[in-house]
């Protein structure tokens, strides 16, 4: 008997100690792989650095891009698009104007009533009408007679407010969010469809052509007076409410910048320069790439992966499209690398843009003591659980790419107000005010963000130039503005100067 219990107590003591053993391994393994985790968080953050040194070489690269693309076409990777808006508002504008606005899977109508200097926008009123499916990739003729068809139905319900003066036509001020190769301030060719669009009978036709023919069709009599994009449209709603605009900065889903330029300033500008001296660029600077800027491996998978690999890489690391993806890679990494959310990687996680920047935005927001909102979303999302450290990594992440966008939108602010002669203070001249007029859901609703961007760009100016600068709100440039350049440009406007 004695024997036996001895032999017992031997297996038991061996069980116990092979079951210490697993334990202590399975402790060891889990800290290394929670010290995988941190070093992926480290080398993420080292590579998303944006020291002010490494701002400042973006924002001269950014001015150098400028002035190539001014030279010549295709002379950069900024377009630098000449608008032919060379009349932004100024207040003293009366009368009603039209506005349409065609960006995607709904268009706009709306009219403005404006009243001048003392009154401004007396009265607005829109419509919003969905366009039916078929019509996005079917005939050319079909897409514009509906759009001219719900304008008419539109102009009908015009009340008493808005009295057209006798012999006069109406006039509109025409947004189109897709790309095209402007030839004057009312005409422009379209280059091709996106966001879902697939018209091939509309590849290479003057779009405001198009509505004409198709507005004519319905017996509607109306002149369309600019062709605008919605940064310009910022642009020009800024200007109209404060004379010190010079720049408009779009950071929304994508992200654009508009400013006013000297029209002696554009060495490809063919023909007589403009009465006012002035015209405004449109930079696309979605497009802006160079050395300086600080590109992450998830960033070149992230471009490889697009639909346009190589180009827009600005947006790729700065807009609302792109900043959810950027953390979603990262957190993949680190379930594939370092078991972050278990032993199994969450299905969820491997669908590209399932965390939208909206998410992004709520999580980074979270203050929370346990991170509730974090842990919601997350469970919400990729259906998993979540302990505490795991959501400090994440709104650690969440910090990382939000401060890289917005301090690099900071950069290309400065480039701009660089190239304008507006970053510094002039020795014995007086100082000169510069508003940056912004719009888009990512300045609006992305707290984090905005405010991030306004003291980068405030340390890029240094305490006295930033006095100077100020950034502004300035909504709806797709649908007020497009609005105020049609009464700009209007082409009674003589006859309202000299009666």
């Amino acid at each position: 008997m004695g024997k036996v219990a001895v032999g017992a107590t031997v297996v038991c003591a061996a069980a116990v100690c092979a079951a210490t053993v697993y334990v202590v391994r399975r402790r060891m393994k889990s800290c290394g792989k929670w010290g995988r985790v941190i070093e992926i968080l480290k080398v993420f953050e080292e590579d998303c650095a944006t020291p002010i040194g490494k701002l400042r070489q973006v924002a001269d690269a950014m001015t150098v891009e400028m002035h190539a693309g001014l030279a010549s076409e295709g002379g950069s990777k900024l377009k630098m698009l000449i608008s032919y808006v060379d009349n932004l508002p100024s207040g003293d504008e009366q009368g009603f104007f039209y506005a349409l606005d065609l960006g995607g899977t709904n268009f706009r109508v709306m009219r403005v009533l404006l009243g001048g200097k003392q009154d401004r926008v007396v009265k607005q009123e829109f419509e919003e009408v969905s366009i039916p499916p078929p019509l996005m990739t079917g005939a050319s003729d079909e897409l514009f007679n509906f759009i001219a068809e719900a304008l008419a139905k539109f102009v009908a319900t015009e009340g008493e407010d808005f009295h057209l003066q006798a012999g006069r036509q109406r006039e509109l001020g025409f947004t189109f969010s897709f790309p095209v190769k402007q030839t004057s301030l009312c005409s422009g060719t379209l280059i091709n469809w996106t966001k879902g669009f697939s018209i091939e009978d509309a590849l290479g036709k003057d779009v405001v052509g198009e509505l004409i023919k198709a507005m004519e069709r319905v017996g509607l009599d109306m002149n369309v007076t600019a062709l605008v994009n919605d940064t310009v449209g910022t642009l020009a709603g800024g200007r109209y409410y404060n004379s010190d605009v010079v720049a408009a900065v779009i950071l929304g889903t994508g992200t654009n910048a508009a400013y006013v330029e000297r029209a002696s300033a554009i060495p490809k500008w063919q023909g007589l320069l403009p009465k006012s001296g002035e015209m405004v660029i449109n930079m696309e600077w979605g497009n802006f790439r160079s050395s300086h800027l600080p590109l992450t491996e998830y960033d070149h998978l992230l471009d490889f992966d697009s639909l346009n690999p190589g180009e827009q890489i600005l947006e790729k690391i700065i807009s609302g499209m792109y900043l959810g993806e950027i953390l979603r890679r990262v957190l993949l990494k680190m379930a594939e690398e370092a078991a972050f959310f278990g032993d199994s990687i969450p299905p969820k996680l491997k669908v590209p843009f399932i965390i939208r920047t909206p998410t992004m935005s709520a999580m980074h927001s979270d203050t929370s003591p346990d991170l509730k909102v974090v842990g919601s979303k997350l469970k919400d999302i990729l259906e998993v659980p979540t302990t505490l450290k795991m959501r400090k990594v994440v709104i650690s992440l969440c910090n990382i790419i939000a401060t890289r966008g917005a301090r690099l939108s900071a950069a290309g602010i400065y480039g701009i107000l660089k190239k304008l002669g507006r970053d510094a203070p002039k020795d014995g001249e007086a100082t000169q005010k510069s508003v940056i007029a912004m719009d888009g859901g990512l300045f609006e609703h992305y707290t984090q963000f905005s405010e991030c961007m306004e003291s980068s760009l405030k340390e890029l100016l240094g305490d006295e130039a930033s006095g100077s600068v100020e950034v502004i709100h300035s909504n709806d440039g797709s649908g007020v503005g497009a609005a105020l350049l049609a009464a700009s440009h209007s082409q009674y406007l003589e006859d309202s100067e000299t009666s």
